[in-house]
């Protein structure tokens, strides 16, 4: 079928080189530092309450959520799509299945890297900035700067664009990146305009959430070298853990040898017994070697020589008989 395709299409890990190189293209660079001037940019205006404010309070005054109430119960619902742990726990979940079907950790580290670059610089921008939401406003006109809130970039937003462009960067074809991207960029389109009319952000807050969740994507190339190590060191560490997992199991002392691995519990190593070179036809030197059961004693013949024999295998020549000699009592001495 053609979901079929498509599922084994996005399930396939891109190819990349053995040690990816920490650049990026001219291209990517350039969308990078045009994004970042977009986020200075976004910043100086709300800090110099130039005409951005001024469209922040008019679409606040609007109030879009009386215009279209209708709506309302839709849109609370699809907001969802920004927050932080159902879209993580969502995405984290395809991508752990493609990790293992892939037998790579190379999905599930992207999307951390991604989500903790993302609470790191969205998380510092919010608390150092300080702006309070249009439901706290104080001062008519003001942008509501370094008070006590933080709405400052839009949480929801940047979210949106990183936890839905992740899939888009880890497409492995040119098509699925394509159309993966259609679908991350209207996520992130629709949820920031859905936190404008529930009146929670303000217009500046969505505009800089687009540009902090881009920026991320856009700096994902320079994390490869480092996801890349970790990878390595992580998938280390789960073979001797399922090494030792293994060992334990069987019985068999943490930290021997491969050789004793695949044995069943209670076996050892087999031990070789040297024996004594007896001059026989068809013997060696050594014998092969023999189990023998851990409980019963190792006893080593010892070496005999061969016994001598009983009789010698020289020629027996008989010595002559001895002189008799004349005792003078018998007879006539012989002749």
């Amino acid at each position: 079928m053609r979901t079929d395709r498509i599922f084994a299409r996005l399930e396939q890990e891109p190819a990349r080189p053995s040690t990816p190189a920490p650049g990026m293209s001219v291209t990517r660079q350039s969308l990078f530092v045009a994004t970042l001037g977009l986020y200075t940019g976004i910043v100086a205006a709300v800090l110099s309450t130039t005409v951005l404010v001024r469209l922040d309070w008019q679409v606040m005054l609007f109030r879009p959520y009386k215009q279209w109430p209708e709506l309302h119960a839709f849109l609370d619902y699809f907001v969802v799509l920004g927050q932080r742990g159902p879209t993580a726990v969502l995405v984290a979940a395809w991508l752990g299945w493609r990790s293992w079907r892939q037998r790579t950790l190379r999905p599930l580290l992207v999307l951390g890297v991604s989500l903790l670059l993302l609470n790191v610089t969205v998380g510092a921008a919010k608390l150092g900035m300080g702006r309070e939401g249009p439901h706290y406003a104080t001062t008519m006109g003001s942008n509501e700067m370094f008070l006590t809130g933080d709405i400052f970039p839009s949480g929801h937003t940047a979210n949106a664009v990183v936890t839905w462009g992740v899939l888009a960067y880890l497409a492995s074809t040119v098509l699925a990146r394509r159309w993966l991207s259609v679908v991350a960029a209207l996520c992130a389109l629709g949820v920031g305009t859905t936190t404008v009319y529930l009146g929670t952000h303000w217009v500046s807050d969505v505009l800089l959430g687009w540009a902090a969740g881009l920026l991320i994507l856009l700096a994902l190339p320079w994390c490869e070298p480092v996801i890349a190590r970790v990878e390595e060191h992580v998938l280390a560490y789960l073979a001797r853990a399922r090494a030792a997992l293994r060992q334990a199991a069987l019985g068999l002392p943490v930290g021997t040898g491969p050789s004793l691995a695949g044995r069943p519990a209670g076996e050892t190593q087999p031990v070789r017994e040297s024996a004594p070179s007896t001059g026989r036809s068809g013997s060696s030197g050594s014998m092969s070697a023999r189990l023998h059961h851990p409980g019963r004693p190792h006893v080593i013949r010892s070496e005999r020589a061969p016994a001598a024999p009983a009789v010698s295998r020289r020629p027996h020549h008989e010595p002559p008989p001895a002189p008799h000699r004349w005792s003078g009592r018998t007879g006539s001495p012989p002749l």
